[in-house]
């Protein structure tokens, strides 16, 4: 996941309570500081996983009440304790930056859909639990919502990744399209390209259609933005 898929995070909105911003400004650190651990500078793969690790291990202190060792985790343990929030999520964006490390491919799209429910859909979660909203049919239009538009960020990114060694357009889909890596590297998009964007564009809209009665049932006065 590049560092490019928090900007849209509703980091501080003035549509927010005053406490409830504070939260959001501690889940946003968390996630940024993880996923550049995951993705940004030069440091090596272990690295990376040991420094996640140790991120994780501050969710461990949380989760028992111990004082953290990273210094951002503090107001993230605040807001935890403040507003009851569940720590799972946080494990699982953990888990997909962790994955960001070691995979660079998808081999099909429920690979890269189980990436999604652990890189983009706990920030959804975690914004419902700040509104007290924990009925499982919005959890999964929120979670629809999200994985969504992690998936538009993809479609955009193709480029981008492909410059940083990674391809998340599923490989079964680059074969049945008759595409392969060789046109994302020369930049060469063709019919049968065109065919396969339309496809993976159409799956992340009928997502997002299943997803959007949730604008409807939550509280006025916040947005989405969850890659």
């Amino acid at each position: 996941m590049s560092v490019g898929h928090y900007e849209n995070f509703p980091v501080g909105s003035l549509l927010l309570p005053r406490k409830m911003r504070r939260a959001v400004h501690a889940i946003y650190r968390f996630a940024r500081y993880a996923d550049d651990v995951a993705d940004e500078g030069d440091a090596a793969p272990a690295e990376r996983l040991a420094e996640l690790d140790r991120i994780e291990a501050d969710l461990d202190r949380i989760a028992a009440g111990e004082p953290t060792r990273i210094a951002l985790m503090a107001p993230l343990a605040a807001a935890v304790a403040e507003h009851a929030l569940p720590l799972q999520p946080m494990r699982d964006l953990l888990s997909a930056f962790r994955q960001d490390v070691v995979k660079t491919r998808y081999q099909s799209f429920g690979e890269l859909v189980d990436y999604c429910r652990r890189s983009a859909n706990p920030v959804g979660r975690l914004m419902l639990a700040l509104y007290g909203e924990t009925d499982p049919r919005s959890l999964a239009q929120a979670d629809g919502i999200c994985t969504a538009l992690q998936l538009i960020n993809f479609w955009q990114d193709v480029a981008l990744d492909w410059g940083k060694g990674r391809v998340y357009l599923p490989q079964e889909d680059l074969a049945r399209f008759g595409v392969d890596e060789a046109q994302i590297a020369a930049g060469r998009f063709d019919a049968k390209w065109r065919a396969l964007m339309l496809f993976q564009v159409e799956r992340a809209r009928k997502m997002l259609q299943a997803g959007a009665p949730l604008g409807k049932t939550l509280r006025a006065g916040w947005g989405w933005s969850c890659g």
